[in-house]
């Protein structure tokens, strides 16, 4: 039985078939739209990764520079505190050298607390320049209210950003 089958198989002959192997156009301009759009979604990938980095190094920009300015307001005695144009000559420097704070506007606040007679408030804008927006009736003389923040255009999306902090600095003497 094997040999009959070996034999039929033996006479049966195959027509070679010509074929002729290649690719087409249009395979070709489906690949190339393939590995475009790969590339492309992969370069925007990258693009919002680093939007989302420059974003970040604002945000930790913003949290230095109002933690420094935090840690000079401090560290000054509570005559100078009070003194609305020793703050004003102040605030003419940058809180930190860092290139976030050429993109800031700075405001500082500063009350009596608990109960605020008026709010002597100082704007810091983006070129240095220091203005006097409102000045207390009184600040008292024993605790102060001072709030700090700073305000900047966000690069991811472009949306108005504020990093802030407050402090209750009393009238004591530093140890």
């Amino acid at each position: 039985m094997y040999y009959e089958i070996y034999n039929i198989y033996k006479s049966v002959k195959l027509s070679p078939k010509n074929h002729a192997s290649g690719t087409t156009l249009v395979e070709i301009l489906v690949a190339t739209l393939l590995l475009a759009s790969f590339f492309a979604s992969l370069f925007e990938a990258n693009a919002v990764v680093l939007r989302f980095i420059a974003a970040s190094k604002q945000s930790v920009g913003a949290i230095e520079a109002v933690q420094a300015r935090t840690e000079v307001f401090r560290n000054l005695a509570f005559s100078d505190l009070t003194t609305t144009s020793y703050v004003q000559n102040l605030l003419a420097t940058a809180p930190n050298t860092s290139d976030f704070a050429k993109f800031a506007t700075e405001v500082v606040k500063i009350s009596a607390y608990p109960t605020p007679n008026g709010v002597t408030q100082m704007t810091r804008a983006t070129n240095g320049t220091v203005s006097l927006d409102s000045t207390a009736t009184s600040l008292g003389s024993t605790l102060i209210k001072v709030d700090i923040s700073q305000s900047w255009t966000g690069v991811l999306g472009g949306r108005q950003r504020t990093e802030q902090t407050s402090l209750i600095i009393s009238n004591g003497t530093k140890k």
